[in-house]
């Protein structure tokens, strides 16, 4: 039986102020020692390495919501009706795959890897109109797409259990559920994990930590919040940010938290109460978070494409 130890965290640093629109997508690489993460609305993946402090800023030609890592310099992107499988350093597109090409307002928002290295998410209306136009999809190693759940306003998360049991998010909704699918990706259980009052504000991006505790971003809410699996709060954590978006494990020994922001509909009185809004920032804590997967594929034309094409970061 595991023991039950008292989470505790750092004070919030401010790594990197930049005053990011919408920040999201944080993800950590080990081979690189980087954080990286997005800026939707600016069209921007930023880089910051955590052991020579260097950082780099890709522009990308689409609004992305997440990256996820193949291998070396290859990465799969999420962005507006699109998955782009890429080489960052070269710029070349090695796959793309078009996503709900009927719903033109539409677009990808968060996504992440599953412990198989499947990649999970969903999408969105990007006006942010009143619309349950979002779907949560999976996407396999033999690049099948499969829609696994729809009617969702505002698709947030996933942060996985295991392969088969995650918690996924609709935050127009205020609402956090735990769902469970079959090993055909079907969905055999959905139930509300957690529900937020307005004054908590709107739950974001979520990672899991080693003790399957769920660490919950608030967007307009200021803090992240740690959830046991029963929806206990187990520690908050407060940011001098007001949108805090998404949330990853990484760093020295996988527990140090990088945490996102946003500026994206704030009045300049709010800018002035939380003035490091748009930030990334790092906490260091006293848990260790779950390993995000690569993205796991064995599709034989695209597998010879990144052998010719992943050479590594420098």
């Amino acid at each position: 039986m595991n023991t039950i130890i008292e989470i505790k965290t750092s004070k919030p640093e401010v790594l990197w102020n930049t005053k990011c629109t919408l920040g999201e997508g944080t993800l950590w690489v080990k081979e690189h020692n980087s954080i990286y993460f997005t800026d939707i609305k600016k069209k921007r993946i930023h880089i910051f390495n955590t052991k020579n402090y260097k950082k780099k800023v890709i522009k990308i030609d689409k609004e992305i919501g997440f990256l996820a890592h193949i291998k070396n310099n290859i990465f799969i992107l999420g962005l507006q009706s699109e998955l782009r499988i890429l080489n960052l350093k070269t710029k070349k597109t090695l796959k793309s795959i078009h996503i709900e090409k009927e719903i033109k307002t539409n677009r990808i928002n968060d996504g992440k890897t599953d412990p198989s290295g499947r990649l999970w998410f969903g999408t969105m209306d990007n006006p942010e109109r009143s619309l349950k136009n979002g779907s949560l999809y999976c996407f396999d190693k033999k690049l099948n797409l499969k829609k696994v759940d729809t009617s969702y306003f505002i698709t947030n998360g996933p942060g996985f259990i295991n392969s088969n049991n995650f918690y996924h998010t609709d935050s127009r909704r205020r609402t956090i559920y735990k769902i469970k699918v079959n090993k055909n990706l079907n969905i055999i259980k959905k139930k509300i994990f957690k529900k937020f009052t307005k004054n908590q504000g709107v739950p974001d991006g979520m990672t899991l930590d080693k003790n399957k505790n769920l660490w919950v971003c608030h967007y307009h809410g200021a803090c992240i919040t740690v959830f046991n699996r029963l929806g206990k709060i187990l520690h908050k954590v407060k940011l001098p940010a007001k949108n805090i978006t998404n949330c990853a494990f990484g760093g020295k020994n996988n527990s140090e938290l990088f945490v996102t922001s946003a500026l994206k509909g704030m009045k300049k009185s709010e800018i002035k109460k939380f003035k490091f809004s748009g930030s990334l920032f790092k906490i260091e804590t006293n848990t260790k978070g779950i390993n995000q997967k690569k993205f796991n594929f064995n599709h034989v034309k695209t597998r010879s494409l990144l052998r010719k094409n992943s050479h590594q970061i420098t």
